[in-house]
Order: C-alpha cells, then structure tokens, then sequence
C-alpha cells in the first residue's frame, strides 16, 4: 500500500531538486513557490467543497446492514435537496515551511475535515499510533491506495494532512479479533480529511496514480490508538518531542544529527540515554531534571549527562 511506504514525507514538503548532469542522471523539477501551489489548490478544493456531497441520509437513519462507509457524489445539475460538503466540513490551518530556488518559504496551509460518525472513545493526537482503515482518492474520484482492515499508523510517519485529520475523530469501543485474522470494533469514529499539495505529497509522486501537486481526500475509520505512544523508547511521549509546538515532530532535531527527536533515543547526542536522563514516577508521569540549572533539561542538554 502507497500509504504504508511514506515515511516522514508528512515532515515538511518535500525538496529535490538538479541540474543537468553529464552522466545522463534524470533530472527533478525545481518544486513550484509554495504560494503560487496553494492558491491553485485552494481553488480545487472549494470547488469540489461546493460540488460534492456524501450519504449522510444513511449515517443520520442507518439501516441495519449499513456499513458506515462514507460515499462521496457529485451533485447533479440543478439538485437543490442535498447538502454539500462545504456547508458540512471544519477547517484548521496549519504551517507548511520549505526551502526552493527562492528561498524559505513559510505559509498557512488550510485542511478541511468532516466528522460524519463520533466513535465512543477518545481522540489521539498527531504523534499516537493509531489503528485505521482508509482510502485515498484525488478530487477527481481516482482510489489510488486503501485497504479494507485495520493497520497499525504510526501518524509521524504518514502524510501530515492525514496525521491531522485522524487526530479529529474518536476512537471505538471493544475489539473482536475474527477467525481470518482481521478486527472489528464497534462503534470506530468515521470522517473524511480534503488537503492541499502541501500537506501531501507536495512535488513528490508515490504513485502513477498521484500527479504533482495534487490535493487528496481520504476517509477514515479509527478503531483504536496508543495514548501517548512513545515511538523511540526513551520514555517521553512523542507527542512532548514536539518541541515547538507546531504538530509536526518530524522538524524537531535537537542534536542535528539527521533524526527527530521522536525517532531518537538520544536526543542530545550526549552518549547517555534520554531514559537515563529524565524521571518516571510510579504512576508514569515523566520530569525532566535540569543539574545544571540553565533551563535546558538533561535530555536536550549535551553538556550533561
């Protein structure tokens, strides 16, 4: 699956750029100004917003052999008696920085989700594992990746757009595991995330089946997730290695050794573990001595160890 081979795109966008070279080596287009990109894709979005529905009749009065499977029409010239997804979606921003031929650019992308059935559990954040079903389409109805049983997501790893909108549903209640392998939960939260280039694969393309700068829309269904996962080991949740605060783990380095902070179980590259620099109380909740008293916990701080 495309989803389950993206590691870390959802980080920041992706850069690759070259210029010719005499070898006969492939070249890769400059990526387009981050400006220019989202302008166009916020254009798509909003029409398709505006032109699209999904079968919220059948979540609203479910019949009994109901899936809870979100279906997304078009609606039909003329059709006045549904409602369409730009009257029924949120919205959040959040910042997307790269660096081109012109610079860094920094901007606000503007990802727009829809909760269309609440699960009877809790939310995880971007940084929890998470057990998901999905399907990936462009605007255009295209399926280009999905799968039909749940799979272990670590968020950090996978697409930052769609990190975001899973972090917006609930998840279910007990799980059965069946005779064939596969899972099913009961009352799992269903929604929908529609998101810019930028907070996909930008000017990357895992796929035949994915254009550069293609905005993407993918439907969900979260069964269950590892509150406060702590991916690397080391004793602090992954969602605390967010250091800055910005949802996305994959830009926090504190010892600029090529691997975030979440993936690294020595932050500071001090040689002392960050398990053995921080304190865990009986009940899990996690301190962080600083010795030397310069506001710099142990665990960031390479002059300590």
């Amino acid at each position: 699956m495309i989803m389950n081979r993206i590691v870390a795109l959802s980080a920041l966008v992706v850069v690759l750029w070259s210029c010719n070279n005499d070898d006969g080596g492939v070249t890769i287009e400059p990526p387009r100004p981050l400006t220019e990109v989202l302008g166009e894709d916020e254009v798509k979005i909003q029409e398709y917003l505006k032109t699209h529905y999904y079968n919220y009749a059948e979540f609203e009065n479910p019949s009994e052999d109901f899936d809870y499977k979100i279906k997304v029409m078009e609606i039909e010239e003329g059709d006045t008696d549904v409602i369409p997804l730009i009257d029924q979606v949120e919205s959040k921003s959040v910042k997307v920085s790269a660096t081109t031929e012109e610079g860094e650019e920094e901007l606000s992308h503007t990802y727009y989700y829809l909760v269309a059935k609440e699960g009877v559990g809790e939310s995880p954040t971007v940084a929890d594992s998470t057990f998901v079903k999905y399907e990936g389409t462009l605007l255009d109805g295209t399926r280009f990746d999905g799968t039909d049983s749940y799979s272990w997501q670590y968020l950090p790893q996978f697409l930052r757009g769609y990190a975001e909108g899973v972090s917006h549903l609930n998840s279910g209640g007990a799980v059965v595991e069946n005779e064939d392998g596969t899972f099913t939960i009961s009352d799992p939260g269903v929604g929908m995330v529609i998101m810019p280039s930028g907070l996909a694969y930008y000017n990357s393309t895992p796929s035949v089946l994915i254009p550069t700068y293609s905005p993407l829309v993918f439907t969900l269904e979260l069964g269950v997730f590892v509150k406060d996962t702590d991916y690397d080991g080391d004793g602090v949740p992954s969602i605390m290695e967010d250091l800055n605060n910005d949802g996305n783990l994959n830009n926090d380095d504190t010892d600029g050794d090529g691997l975030p902070d979440h993936q690294d179980s020595d932050d500071d590259n001090d040689g002392t573990l960050t398990s053995d620099e921080i304190e865990v109380d009986g009940e899990g909740n996690v301190t962080f001595p600083d010795a030397d008293g310069d506001t710099v916990p142990d665990y960031l701080d390479s002059d300590t160890k």
